[in-house]
């Protein structure tokens, strides 16, 4: 075990990439070095607690995150992922800071970043509003850092926006790296992105938006699949044409869930809504139009039901490279006759993945604990040798 930490130790050098005293914000905005040495250093993390070797870069600090909508796996991977490097954890409550009486973004930044290593940001609900909130956050840091009202300047990550969400892609990817024994075996692997019907209307852009703006960077055939109307934001779907023809790889659009299934190595069936319903449904919240979002919930709900035929189901999967196509998906799933009546994925399909599903989680810890390093550290390989040299254990045998 040590002596495969070692090698890819090497060849995280090797890639000298860092993002140190930047943000990690949209994987399409980094390059693909840097997106292999976050995918490495996780790997290396991971590999490291199963040597039960300590992790523990910081003696003190604090890892803060801010979550504007309900979270389950990011909220806790985010808190494992700080709690591995030794930063201590706390979350901010809108509602019960300042920002309640009108405090600016710029004041509460500088206010959270005292001492603050890491700011996890989780900002998915508004189109055209969470990303921005995001860069905000960062300029107003980049602002105070510089005039030195702040020692120094805390990273930003994005724990999922309105555009992306680049801690599960990346998690995700690593599934698909650890599934297929290395990420340069998912050449030419294809990838089914599809929508998938749920009796719930207002699930955020942002997961399909990052798989195709991610998978397309390592030469997969990607393949998002929709009804009609249930369109994503430009931004991503051009990156993944860009990207598709840089890496050898494909991306293609259809309109049938069983096309994009068929041949393909990996489905990904998860529900979002229209890119048009979210920015109204925005402007509606926005404005405090009250009736009207009841009426836009009733529209799209009734046109959901159009769709409940886009069932990950035993005769789609059949129709998979072998019939045995990896299922994934970001969790929670809607599963038929399980969490809901009719749903994203046949009960019998989501048992037989469901562990599988977990695993594809577990990666998202490391992930983020990986992209905190390569925010604070200028050698962050350095910063892990040393670790592995000390050996010393991360809890008693």
């Amino acid at each position: 075990m040590t002596t495969d930490i070692h090698s890819k130790l090497e060849k995280l050098a090797a890639l000298q990439k860092t993002l140190v005293n930047g943000d990690f914000l949209l994987t399409w905005k980094q390059d693909e070095a840097t997106l292999r040495a976050v995918l490495l250093g996780a790997q290396i993390l991971e590999d490291m607690v199963k040597a039960n070797i300590s992790t523990r870069v910081f003696d003190t600090g604090l890892g803060l995150s801010i979550f504007r909508d309900k979270s389950t796996r990011t909220r806790y991977a985010f808190r494992s992922g700080c709690n591995l490097l030794g930063l201590m954890t706390e979350e901010l409550d809108e509602s019960t800071s300042q920002i309640a009486h009108g405090e600016t973004v710029r004041e509460t930044a500088t206010m959270i970043g005292f001492l603050s290593e890491v700011i996890g940001i989780r900002d998915d609900m508004f189109l055209g509003e969470g990303h921005a909130y995001m860069k905000e956050v960062s300029a107003s840091l980049d602002e105070s850092f510089k005039e030195k009202a702040l020692g120094h300047r805390p990273a930003v990550v994005n724990l999922q926006c309105d555009l992306d969400h680049p801690t599960q892609a990346m998690a995700d990817l690593a599934h698909l790296a650890d599934h297929f024994g290395g990420l340069d075996n998912l050449r030419g692997k294809k990838l089914a992105m599809t929508w998938a019907y749920s009796p719930s209307y207002g699930k955020p852009l942002s997961v399909p938006q990052g798989i195709i703006g991610l998978m397309t960077r390592f030469g997969m055939d990607v393949t998002l699949a929709h009804p009609e109307g249930y369109d994503l934001v430009d931004e991503p779907i051009e990156a993944a044409k860009r990207f598709s023809k840089e890496s050898g790889g494909s991306f293609k659009q259809v309109g049938s869930m069983k096309e994009a299934f068929a041949g393909a190595d990996i489905v990904y069936p998860k529900s979002w809504a229209p890119a048009a319903v979210m920015r109204e449904r925005t402007r509606i919240l926005r404005a405090r139009e009250n009736a009207k979002l009841a009426d836009l919930e009733k529209q799209a709900l009734a046109n959901n039901a159009k769709f409940k035929d886009w069932e990950c189901t035993e005769e789609l999967m059949k129709g998979t490279k072998d019939g045995k196509a990896l299922y994934m998906h970001c969790l929670p799933a809607d599963v038929t006759d399980v969490s809901c009546k009719e749903g994203e994925v046949a009960k019998s399909v989501f048992d037989r993945y469901r562990l599988d599903t977990y695993r594809e989680a577990g990666h998202k810890p490391f992930v983020i604990a990986s992209m905190i390093m390569h925010t604070r550290f200028g050698k962050p390989w350095d910063v892990l040798k040393n670790l592995v040299a000390a050996n010393k254990p991360r809890r008693p045998v």
